[in-house]
This record gives structure tokens, C-alpha cells and sequence, in this order.
């Protein structure tokens, strides 16, 4: 791997930004240009604080729009500019004279759906303040946050600015001025900075964060700290003053020190190396040169700050500054912000101490702050070169070397600490420099000495534009490594520092990615980084290793190519892998050969064959015994995959018998063939051809360890593959299988491999192999060649213990889902594992006798419960029928029912009849015709499917569950079956509670369980696990808006919509009516026995859920009627809508009961209640009741009859009189409102029928008497249709009768106008249940007269 130029940003808007800095520009050669910079702008027109008139675009929000006289972008303008990007790469700043461009980070998604980062201009404007000053220096640099949470990424960029008047200002990423700082009254030359380094060795001094201002005369450096803490308050009080116009609040001053630079004629550059400390012999060096032989040396050496300078008289110089020689300067920071900001688009060039209004007049003068006097610092020494002059200086990131360029076109690399030139390149005029540290991956150096440190390299970068190339250099003296064409007017960019504000606590975790150098490309925009791999900076290029990873990298080219010749890629990678010279590298090129996909096997085979004869060729003690050990290995394997691939194309000729198998497929015939057809229906699914196996498939799969081969064993490893290219051809009869099962034995692999590869690919292929009807024979004949070799079958076996040969069959049928499959192999092992034995006894007893082992019996086992669990995936395969809920076929196998517990078999057929939506009328009916023989008769199934298909689907259910009952006499008792489908009903609507389906049929299973024992465990469990939650935030939902709920409230309270939950409480009264009705029959019975089949008594697992049931302890009966009471109202509200606050129809001890455990004690309601309680009761059952009549007369209005589902049910009067009962409201109050409710409703004959249960019949003749003067009322006063009899009769009527027809109110009446007959039997009734004595006794007889006159009349 060589180091290489990536591209990973791009600058958009280069033409806009070139124009706006060029802007009025009149086109002029570069050298013109600058030698009358001055000239101009002293008789230029300053309008960047005005705007111009023709384009009144132009101003610090935007770059101006394009102009004739603007200079041509073909001309290498960047090399005018001054440009600075930030260490993040997320920002870049382009300046030129008085203006500067601010370019931040944007994302987008590129044609391929890629994202990739672009810098567009977020600001641009003009910057300059002081008359005639320009801009000379820029630098970006990244503040650190201060949350905790911060990963590395910057809080926030401030760009130093430095003029030529000598202010330093700082701004915002938008262009807001924080502060401004006139620290020396010259030009301002060079801006550097200096960032936290986390040091790489436990004795390296910790650098201080700095800021270094150079003048042509004088360094400022001021302190990171200082200088952090200053502008996070000023950034602070910009963002509240122009959110609040709140008052400036003064920053802490900065600390600062300025040195006077003596001894030196003209400084162009510095860099500032940081604090270091001079060992013991440098010392006492300076002392005997500065102090002569009596010079006193002190006990500890002082820290000194170095700088170093360049320009001339001399080159170069050094400076060292003792620390505490000159005490920090404090300097009162100058805030660009005023109390209030009238707007946040100001020029921000239009004040320094404030900000003014474009109509103010500019103040006469400006008064400047006070300039601090420099400390004077001498040259310790330099590098004299009197007609040398140097132009930049470039340190290193460990700061221990430095690059120079001069006038003469030389880069000089200085070593810092010694002071001396050490190399130097020529023909660089114009060079720009950068640094690349490189650290070392963590791999082998770290595994052989984890104690060392990591090694860090250092390269030099130097762009030559004269030439257009960009070269990398490796030090101190190292080769060059890298040089790309990149085009003449690039800009290198290359900052030396990180992010500002970091320490070693906070720096702790972070992974900050920053780029070292940086490539800027004018023509095209883009952002380019250099990458250099580690191992440049290890070997020159006459290197052996550098050689070999050429080549290896060259043979990785060629075997990525896809069009390529095979004897072409024979002869090339075989000269690349024999050239390749250390071992390491030779093994990982032939790796790299063997996992290629495209190289042929005849390649690999003479690569391998040549590489090992060249290596036996070598002295045995230069040998990689590895390498050695790979060549042969992988010989042994092609030399395999040749001869297997030629054993597939030759016939078999051998015939397979497998005496005994016949009876056992006639057996297991039927429940196979509807295996297979459920099987086998279309499904989405992958071609694989296994007979061509890719040969770099074959070599990862096998390995050798020693003479023997074994197949390697992953985690998720599927070996199906390579059994079937080894042995497929013999399951399905093509290949010949002695020489197959020969040649296997010949190359060491061991019959037990070949036992798990021979069952992989018959288990995996089960389609394949249920329709190939010889398939089981090949079997045969294979598990019986694999026995028969050595070491598969122990010799030592006796036939009375169990075979680990056989085992290992009984394991992986056992395990595997395909349950057809692992059943054939089952009976095919059993025979032949039969014939074994027998084999055996007849060697060692010579008898007639059968034999009788522990290993056939083990076989019966396994075959019964492989059949079992075959019908049982039969059933599990069913397809759902269409609109019910869907999902994936369960699947089983007999692992995996032994895991589940003795309710694993119920738990699945559950499963299958949700999917299926079989009701529970129909699996009652279905359970009750199992004890009989299912031989149903030919005709009725031809009958059946000729009618439907959901016919034909009803018919294979039925068979396929009989089949499966019968199989599992004790796990599926009906007990047990309803009490899983109770189970698995409740589960699903606790998934979706809108499906009120599943929770009505899962009471409707609980309470089919005969067993009262069962039936009230599974009530306890679903009442506590599902039900009393939802139930409770009913009841305070209802208690709380009085009424009952809409829709949205029921949602977001109870989890289901109002539909939804008026069906859930219909639900949970019936629930806890069956958890009382068992709870009462639980003394009548003993608990039930569970069994399981003698097969299936190995189960271990969970508890089943039967047994869970039988666990539960008794309900307390008081409790749970208390509960179903409750229910029972809630479910009469939500039916009717009625207002009621259903809690406050109890007193405090009913409430505290409510929702508690129903097998615990809780204190009950006893005695007489409150009469205001009982009127309220009261008044809700009136209105039940009142409800029900009104839903009963409106279903019988519509024409239909009485519709409307549970809201028209006959039961309604009923419950209310059983809670009358219980909540001490007097039942016969609810019967005499319930029969004038009817007749109310016009339902006449149903309120005669109720009238007879009426116990206080003068009551209620008063009440009925009302009811039919208000129907006669209506006849004759408010009828419309009013005839003349009708009006004579009125006349005729007696005045108290008339008085009181006239003061009945016929309104409340919701169905007055009935016929006279009706009316004239309710009269009748009235008569017959007043006494004689009865004050209205006479009223009714005067109103029995009048209605039959009407009556006579009509």
C-alpha cells in the first residue's frame, strides 16, 4: 500500500467568491498589481461601508453580482488571497485586501446516494476599519466544548484576523466582531497557534495552548486559557444583547506576553516551539561558555519558551525567553458590542467600541488604546547566510523538526533541538510546506512487545507550484514516497494545531479526525488529503518488504480483474508468488489465491506445485514450516475435489437394496404423502447447484490437521454445501458409491464427519428427497459402507450398550426440523443399526434367537416420537386461510418439544387452530367425535371438496387434528387443548385489543374445561396477568369524566377504542361469572391426574400451563362477585351511554376492594347502605332498564326485528334485577318503571307479560292509569286527524274526566299514537289492579267509557 491523494471536500462557488474579492478590479499583471496596492487604495473612494449604487446587492451578506471589469478567474488569483482552513475542515476563510469570504461545511446526497461535504459561502463582507488598512494574516480556530457529552467536535470557530494597522480582531462564523485588540502598532505579519497534544511519552512536558502574533519587530503570544475563557464571554454577550439588548458585560483581560525580537534584520516568519528544558550536559555547556571555568551551574535547569524566526541577517535565528523573566501583560479586552442591537445585519465594520448609525458623522478621532512596551529578547543563536533569505517556516507536529524555504528555492529541515540544518532539497522556489505525523497500527509490534509505545512517523509535504507536483518526503532522511501531478496554482494548507480549550481530562475519550494537510485546487474546487501508510517510514525503496508488498498488492489488482485469461493468470501469479521473498507475505499472497473466486483449479494446483518444489529446492532450516504445511495441505484437498468431480461424471452401476425399509414406508406412507403435499407448495427460493461447488468453498471448509482431514466447525457454519457436492450423487443414485466411499477413506476423513455431512445434505435437501423414490435405498447403502469403515463402529461394542456411532444419528434427527426427512433417516439407521447387531449375536451367540439390546430399544424411541412429531408438523404446515392472521409455518422437531415441557404439544396445536380461526363450537364438536374410529366414509370427502374450498380446508383440519389427538391421547385431552386455545386467544387480543373476537372466544374455550379445578386456575391467571390492568383504568377513566368515554379517551386511558372496550367489559363479566361458577364446583371434584405418553415422558422444561392452573390458590367468592358487579355496571354505561361516576356508587370499604388479588381477604360491604347509595343505585338500574327499552323499540322501528347485538338481549332485565338484589334496591321498583317503559314504548304485549311478576299492583294501576290518559289525551286534543264523533264525544265527557285529560302531557309518550284496542286493554288491566275502593277507581271507569265510544265510533 502506497501513500495516495484522496479528494474529500469540495468548494463550491469559487467564481462568486473570486469575483466578490476582485471585484472593480481592473485586470493587471500580479507584480503590477501589488507594487501599486498602496497607491490605489490611498485614492480610492472607500464605499465598503456604503454599498454602490448600480448594485445594491453588495453588501456584507452577499457576494456582488458579476462585473465587466471584475478579473478573469483563469488568472492564479488564489496565490493573492489569504486563505486559512480550520483543522475540522468544516470552515475556510478566504481574504483578500479588505475583504473576506467565510465558507462553511454543507451536506448533500450525490447521484449515487452518497454523502459528501461541500464549503458554500455562509458570509462574506468587508472587514477593514481603519483607513488604509488591509488584511495580512488569517487563522481558524475550532473552540472546544465544555458538555460533558461532547464526542470532540467543536462547539463553535473563531477566525483571527490580522491588519496592517497591527489590530488583531476575532470574529463569528456569521461575521460578528467579539473583540479587537491593538497590541503593537505594526503590521501584523504572520497569525499562529498552538493546540493541546495528549503527550506520547510519561516524560514529555505538557505544551501550553497559545496564540502568537508576529511583527515585523516584535512576538505576542497570548495564552490559550486567557484567550478561550475571553471569547466564550464575548460570543456570550453578543448572543444576549441581541436576543435582549441586555447590558455589555466586561470579559476577563487577556494574558499576554510581548517580546522585543533584537539582532535580527528583517523577520517574514516564526514559529513558536513551546516550553522545553536543557538536560544537565547542555548545562553545564552554556555555563562554561557563558561564565568561564568558575561558572556556578543551578540544581535545576530553568524552562525556557523557544521561538525561532526566519528571514534575514541572520537566516534563521533562535530565541529562547527563561520563563519568569517577564511577567504576563493584562489587557482590557475591547468589546465590539454595544447594550442593544438594533440589527444583527449592521456593517460590522462601522464601529470598534460600538456600533453606529450609518447617518452619524465619524468622530473627528479615534482614540487608540494604550500599547504596552516589548520585553527585549536576544538571539541565543542562528544560521548566518547573509545573501539567503528565508520566506516560511513550518514546524513539526512533535515539534523536534522544523521546514525552511528561502529566496533561493531551498527547503531546509532544521533540527530544533540541536539548532542545525541537517538536510536540504533544491529546486522548491515558491514552495509551500505541511507536515503528516503518522502513528503506527496496532498489530503485530504490539502482540511481540505489548510493553513498547507506539511508534509515530513524520513526513514532509512540500508543494512545488513552479513545477505542479506535490511530493512527500519521509524523515529525517528517508526517500521520497509519494509525488502526484496536481496543477500549478494549487494552495496547500496546513495549520499545525487542533482544537483550543482541551486539556488532558477533557481530551480523554474523544476521537476528533482531523486533517493534517490539505490540497486546495482553484480550477476545480476540490479539497484533497494526503494518506501515508505507516510502513514508508520503516524501509527505503530497495527493500525487500517494500517489494513484497508491491507485488502483493499487484497480485490483488490481478485478482480483481474479471476478464481475464486462465493460463494468463497461471504464469502471472505464479512469478509474482515465487518473487515474493519473506514468508509472511508469500502466505498471504497464496490465501489471497485460494479465496479467489475466478481462479480455476488447475491454476491452483500448479501454483501450489511449483511453490512447494521451490521451497523444497531451500535449505530445510530457511523453510517457513507454515508455508511448508499450506502448500501440502491444500495440494491434499485439490488433489480430493479433482478426483470427486471425476467420480461424478462416471454411472452407477451398483443396485441398493434395504431389506425390511418396504414395511416401515408402508407404514408411515399416508402421514408422509400429506407431509410432502403441504411441503411443497410454491415458495420463493434460491437456485444452488451444489454439484459445483466454487473450489475456494471447498478449501474453506476443509482443513488437515496432520494425515486426517476435518471439516471446519463455525458457529453458524451450514455444511450442506460441501455434503452435497461430496455425496449427493450418491443419495439420488449417479455416482457410484463404493468408489466414492472409498476414495473418502483414502484421504483420512473420518467416518464421523462423513456421518454429519451424508445427514446435512439429506436433511437440508428433504423436497428433493420426499420425490425421490430410490433416494432411501442409496441411504441405506451409504449409512451402510460408512459403518462398516474403521473407526466408525467401535470393536469393542456389545450391542447391550448405547453405539456412539448410532447416537450420533439418533442426535441430529432428533434436532432437525424437517421432520419427514429426519424420520426417513431414522428408519433406514434403526434397520440397519438392526442388522448390525444381529450381525453381532449371531458372531458371538450362534443362535436363532432375536437379539434384544439397549440400543434397539433406543431406536423405537426415537422412531415414535420422529412419527409422532412428523404429524404433528403436518398439522403445524397447514397454510392459514385467507383474511385470518398469517406469519411464518411453525416449525418443530423433537428437541425442541422434549424442551418445551409436557404443554409444548397443546401450546402448538393452540398455535395452528388461531390460525385457522377455528371456533370453539367447532373443535367441541370436533374433540367429541375422537373417541370414535375416524374411517370416514369415501364419498363424504368427494362431497365436501366438490362444495368449497373452505369446505376442503375444514375436512383437512379436522383430519389432521384427529391424527394428532390420536398420536397424543394425554397431551391433547380436551382439558388441556381448551385451555391452551383459552390461553393463546388471550395472548393475541392482549397484542390487539380492538380484536374483541379473541377475547370473546377465549372465555368461550375457558368455559368449555370441564375440569373446575383447571378451569378456575386459568380463570385466575388471565384475570391477573391480562384483564385487571385495562379493567381498573376503565373504572377510574369512567369515574373520572362521569360518563361514558369517547373513543379518543378509551385509546389513550385503556389502550382500545369505545367499540373495543364496551365488548372487553361484556367480556370480563362473563370471565369472572365462569371464575365463580368454578370456584364453586371446585369442592364437588378432586383435581385431575396429568398424564403424558410413555414417549414423551422424558419432557423436560417449563412448567405446563395445566400444571400452573392446578398451582393457583382458591378464589375468595365474596371478592370476585364484588368484582363481576362492578364489571356489570361499567359493560350497562358503555352499552347505553349513561352518565355515572360507577365508584361512587360504593362506600369506601367497596372501593378499596376493587381490583385487589381475588384469592386474597379483603374487607366486604356488610349491612345496610347509605339510602342516599341505594338512591343513586337505584336511579342507574331505572335508566339501565329505560336504556334497553329505548334500544328495543328503535331495533323493532327500523323493520329489521329485535336487532343491535348485545344491546337489545333479552338478558338486560334480568341483570339489572340480579343487581337490584345485590346493590339493595328493591327489585319491584325496576319491574313496575320496566313495564311502564314498554308501554311507554308501545310495547304493549311484553308489559303485560312482565306485569304478572309485579307485586304491588295498586302502584302500578296508578302509574298505567297515567299512561293511558296520556294516549286518550293525544286522540282527542292533539291528534291532527280529529274527527266529528271524536269532537261530540269531548263535549259529552264529564268535566273532572275532561279537566283531567286536559292536564296529561301526551309528550312523554314515545310512542302516543296507538290503536284504540290496545288502549282500551290498558285501561281494562288499569281497572283489574285498582280496588274498588281506590280513589281513581271511578277516573278509570269514566275513561274505560270514553274509549269504547271512541271505539264505536270508529
Amino acid at each position: 500500500m502506497s501513500c495516495c491523494l484522496a479528494e474529500f471536500c469540495r468548494v463550491q462557488e469559487l467564481k462568486t467568491v473570486h469575483e466578490f474579492l476582485f471585484h472593480n478590479k481592473k485586470t493587471t499583471p500580479p507584480e503590477e498589481n501589488s507594487k501599486n496596492q498602496t497607491g490605489e487604495d490611498d485614492m480610492t473612494w472607500d464605499n465598503s461601508d456604503w454599498g454602490t449604487w448600480e448594485n445594491p446587492e453588495t453588501n456584507e451578506n452577499g457576494p456582488p453580482v458579476e462585473d465587466g471589469n471584475a478579473q478573469p478567474i483563469g488568472i492564479p488569483w488564489l496565490q493573492d488571497c489569504v486563505l486559512s482552513l480550520s483543522p475540522c475542515s468544516d470552515l475556510l476563510v478566504v481574504a483578500r485586501e479588505t475583504k473576506a469570504v467565510f465558507l462553511s461545511a454543507r451536506w448533500r446526497t450525490d447521484e449515487g446516494g452518497r454523502e459528501e461535504m461541500n464549503l458554500a459561502v455562509s458570509w462574506s463582507g468587508t472587514l477593514s476599519t481603519e483607513e488604509g488598512e488591509c488584511i495580512s494574516s488569517v487563522i481558524c480556530i475550532p473552540l472546544a466544548s465544555q458538555k460533558r457529552s461532547s464526542t470532540g467536535r467543536p462547539d463553535w470557530t473563531c477566525i483571527v484576523i490580522g491588519f496592517t494597522s497591527g489590530y488583531v480582531r476575532f470574529y463569528t462564523e456569521t461575521g460578528v466582531l467579539l473583540l479587537a485588540q491593538l497590541l503593537h502598532e505594526d503590521p501584523v505579519l504572520r497569525l499562529k497557534c498552538r493546540t493541546y497534544e495528549i503527550p506520547r511519552h510519561p516524560g514529555v512536558t505538557d505544551q501550553h495552548e497559545e496564540l502568537s502574533i508576529l511583527y515585523p519587530a516584535a512576538l505576542v503570544t497570548i495564552d490559550g486559557f486567557s484567550l478561550f475563557q475571553s471569547l466564550r464571554a464575548c460570543r456570550n454577550q453578543v448572543a444576549r444583547a441581541a436576543a435582549a439588548g441586555s447590558d455589555v458585560v466586561q470579559p476577563p483581560p487577556l494574558a499576554y506576553k510581548k517580546w522585543g525580537l533584537q539582532d535580527m534584520d528583517t523577520i517574514v516568519d516564526h514559529s513558536s516551539v513551546g516550553i522545553m528544558t536543557l538536560n544537565v550536559f547542555d548545562q553545564m555547556k552554556n555555563a562554561s561558555i557563558l561564565g568561564g571555568f568558575h561558572a556556578s551551574v543551578k540544581g535545576s535547569p530553568p524552562a525556557m519558551s523557544q521561538y525561532i524566526t526566519v528571514g534575514g541577517g541572520p537566516y534563521t535565528a533562535f530565541y529562547y525567553a527563561i520563563e519568569g523573566s517577564s511577567q504576563p501583560l493584562l489587557s482590557h479586552v475591547a468589546l465590539a458590542v454595544a447594550s442593544k442591537l438594533t440589527s444583527a445585519l449592521f456593517n460590522a465594520a462601522s464601529g470598534w467600541l460600538g456600533w453606529k448609525n450609518k447617518n452619524e458623522e465619524e468622530p473627528p478621532q479615534k482614540q487608540k488604546p494604550k500599547v504596552e512596551a516589548a520585553t527585549p529578547l536576544a538571539v541565543r543563536f542562528g544560521l548566518p547566510d547573509s545573501r539567503r533569505h528565508g520566506e516560511s517556516i513550518c514546524l513539526s507536529p512533535c515539534n523536534t523538526l522544523a521546514g525552511v524555504t528561502d529566496d533561493f528555492g531551498r527547503v531546509t529541515l532544521l533540527d530544533v533541538t540541536r539548532g542545525i540544518a541537517i538536510r536540504m532539497w533544491k529546486g522548491y522556489r515558491d514552495a509551500q510546506l505541511g507536515w503528516v505525523q503518522v502513528s503506527e497500527a496496532r498489530g503485530e509490534r504490539e502482540l511481540s512487545s505489548p510493553s513498547l509505545p507506539r511508534r509515530h512517523a513524520q513526513f514532509l509535504v512540500i508543494y512545488a507550484p513552479r513545477r505542479g507536483i506535490l511530493e512527500v518526503w519521509g524523515t529525517q532522511h528517508g526517500p521520497r514516497v509519494g509525488a502526484f501531478n496536481v496543477g500549478k496554482h494549487c494552495r496547500l494548507l496546513y495549520g499545525g494545531y487542533r482544537l483550543m480549550g482541551v486539556n488532558s481530562v477533557t481530551s480523554q475519550g474523544w476521537q476528533l479526525h482531523t486533517q493534517q494537510v490539505c490540497l486546495l485546487d482553484p480550477t476545480t474546487g476540490v479539497l484533497r488529503t494526503v494518506t501515508i501508510p505507516f510502513h514508508l517510514a520503516l524501509s527505503d525503496k530497495k527493500s525487500e518488504r517494500a517489494k513484497d508488498m508491491h507485488l502483493l498488492k499487484r497480485l490483488g489488482s490481478l485478482l480483481k480483474s474479471k476478464d481475464v485469461d486462465p493460463d494468463l493468470l497461471e504464469s502471472e501469479t505464479q512469478s509474482m508468488i515465487l518473487d515474493i521473498k519473506h514468508p509472511a507475505i508469500k502466505k498471504q499472497a497464496l490465501e489471497s489465491l485460494l479465496a479467489n473466486k475466478n481462479a480455476p483449479v488447475s491454476c491452483l494446483t500448479n501454483v501450489i506445485r511449483s511453490l512447494l518444489d521451490s521451497l523444497k529446492g531451500l535449505d530445510p532450516e530457511a523453510v517457513d514450516e507454515s508455508l511448508l504445511q499450506l502448500c501440502s495441505s491444500q495440494l491434499k484437498l485439490l488433489d480430493l475435489y479433482t478426483h470427486i468431480q471425476l467420480l461424478h461424471t462416471q454411472p452407477n452401476d451398483e443396485e441398493c437394496t434395504s431389506p425390511g425399509i418396504e414395511e416401515d414406508l408402508t407404514r408411515v406412507g399416508p402421514i408422509l404423502q400429506r407431509y410432502g403435499e403441504l411441503t411443497s407448495r410454491p415458495s420463493v427460493s434460491f437456485a444452488q447447484e451444489f454439484a459445483t461447488l466454487p473450489v475456494r468453498d471447498f478449501l474453506s471448509q476443509l482443513e488437515c490437521d496432520g494425515d486426517t482431514l476435518k471439516i471446519v466447525q463455525g458457529p453458524q457454519s451450514d455444511n450442506s454445501p460441501l455434503g452435497s457436492f461430496l455425496l449427493w450423487g450418491c443419495v439420488t443414485g449417479q455416482s457410484p458409491i463404493q468408489k466414492v466411499c472409498d476414495t473418502l477413506q483414502e484421504s483420512n476423513i473420518s467416518p464421523q464427519n462423513l456421518l454429519t455431512l451424508l445427514l446435512s445434505v439429506w436433511l437440508s435437501r428433504e423436497k428433493e428427497v420426499l420425490k425421490q423414490p430410490d433416494a432411501v435405498k442409496n441411504l441405506h447403502t451409504l449409512l451402510t459402507r460408512l459403518s462398516a469403515m474403521k473407526g466408525a463402529v467401535d470393536e469393542s461394542w456389545d450391542g447391550q450398550c448405547v453405539c456412539p456411532w448410532w447416537q450420533q444419528v439418533r442426535a441430529v434427527c432428533v434436532q432437525s426440523e424437517s421432520s419427514g426427512a429426519a424420520l426417513l433417516a431414522a428408519l433406514v439407521a434403526h434397520r440397519a443399526a438392526k442388522s448390525s447387531i444381529t450381525s453381532l449375536a449371531e458372531s458371538k451367540f450362534q443362535s436363532d434367537w432375536e437379539a434384544v439390546s439397549l440400543e434397539l430399544e433406543q431406536w423405537v424411541v426415537c422412531v415414535r416420537q420422529l412419527e409422532d412429531a412428523l404429524a404433528l408438523q403436518t398439522l403445524l404446515s397447514l397454510p392459514s386461510p385467507q383474511g385470518s392472521p398469517g406469519g411464518a409455518t411453525l416449525r418443530c422437531s423433537v428437541k425442541t418439544l422434549l424442551e418445551s415441557g409436557r404443554g409444548g404439544v397443546a401450546d402448538n396445536v393452540a398455535k395452528v387452530l388461531f390460525r385457522q380461526a377455528l371456533a370453539p363450537d367447532a373443535l367441541r364438536e370436533l374433540l367429541q367425535r375422537r373417541g370414535e374410529t375416524h374411517n370416514p366414509q369415501p364419498q363424504q370427502p368427494t362431497q365436501l371438496t366438490q362444495d368449497s374450498p373452505a369446505n376442503r380446508n375444514q375436512h383437512r383440519i379436522e383430519e389432521l387434528l384427529l391424527c394428532v389427538c390420536q398420536r397424543f391421547p394425554d397431551s391433547l385431552s380436551p382439558d388441556l387443548l381448551f385451555a391452551h386455545c383459552c390461553w393463546e386467544y388471550m395472548v393475541q387480543w392482549n397484542k390487539d385489543p380492538e380484536v374483541g373476537k379473541n377475547l370473546e372466544w377465549s372465555w368461550k374455550h375457558l368455559r368449555m374445561i370441564s375440569s373446575p379445578h383447571i378451569q378456575l386456575g386459568i380463570a385466575l391467571m388471565m384475570w391477573s396477568t391480562f384483564i385487571v390492568k385495562r379493567f381498573s383504568a376503565a373504572a377510574f377513566l369512567m369515574e373520572k369524566v362521569g360518563k361514558a368515554p369517547k373513543d379518543r379517551l378509551c385509546r389513550r386511558d385503556v389502550g382500545m377504542g369505545d367499540s373495543a372496550m364496551t365488548s372487553f367489559l361484556g367480556s370480563c363479566v362473563q370471565l369472572l361469572q365462569i371464575l365463580m361458577e368454578s370456584d364453586a364446583g371446585v369442592e364437588e371434584e378432586s383435581a385431575p391426574l396429568l398424564c403424558v405418553e410413555e414417549v414423551w415422558g422424558c419432557a423436560e422444561g417449563p412448567v405446563s400451563l395445566a400444571e400452573l392452573a392446578l398451582e393457583q390458590r382458591g378464589a375468595h367468592y365474596p371478592l370476585v362477585q364484588h368484582q363481576c358487579l362492578l364489571a356489570s355496571l361499567l359493560h350497562a354505561a358503555m352499552t347505553f351511554g349513561l352518565k355515572v361516576k360507577p365508584l361512587s356508587l360504593f362506600d369506601s370499604k367497596g372501593k378499596n376492594a376493587f381490583f385487589r388479588d381475588l384469592t386474597s381477604i379483603q374487607l366486604m360491604p356488610s349491612g345496610d347502605m347509605d339510602p342516599s347509595l341505594v338512591a343513586l343505585r337505584q336511579e342507574f338500574l331505572l335508566r339501565v332498564l329505560t336504556g334497553w327499552v329505548k334500544a328495543l323499540g328503535e331495533a323493532q322501528g327500523s323493520g329489521g326485528g329485535v336487532e343491535g347485538g348485545s344491546v337489545c338481549e333479552d338478558v338486560w332485565p334480568e341483570v339489572c334485577l340480579e343487581l337490584a338484589t345485590l346493590l339493595q334496591v328493591n327489585p319491584d321498583i325496576l319491574r313496575r318503571h320496566l313495564v311502564c317503559e314498554l308501554y311507554n314504548q308501545g310495547l304493549d304485549l311484553r308489559a303485560e307479560e312482565l306485569m304478572m311478576e309485579v307485586e304491588d299492583k295498586e302502584v302500578l294501576g296508578s302509574q298505567l292509569l297515567v299512561l293511558a290518559g296520556q294516549r286518550l289525551c293525544f286522540s282527542l286534543l292533539h291528534n291532527t286527524t280529529q274527527t266529528r264523533p271524536a269532537m261530540e264525544l269531548l263535549a259529552r265527557l264529564p268535566p273532572t274526566l275532561c279537566t283531567w285529560l286536559k292536564a296529561m302531557d301526551p309528550s312523554e309518550l314515545r310512542c302516543p299514537l296507538m290503536p284504540l284496542s290496545q288502549s282500551s286493554r290498558l285501561v281494562n288491566r288499569v281497572i283489574e289492579t285498582l280496588p274498588e275502593n281506590h280513589a281513581q277507581y271511578s277516573l278509570a271507569l269514566h275513561l274505560l267509557e270514553t274509549v269504547e265510544v271512541l271505539g264505536d265510533d270508529d
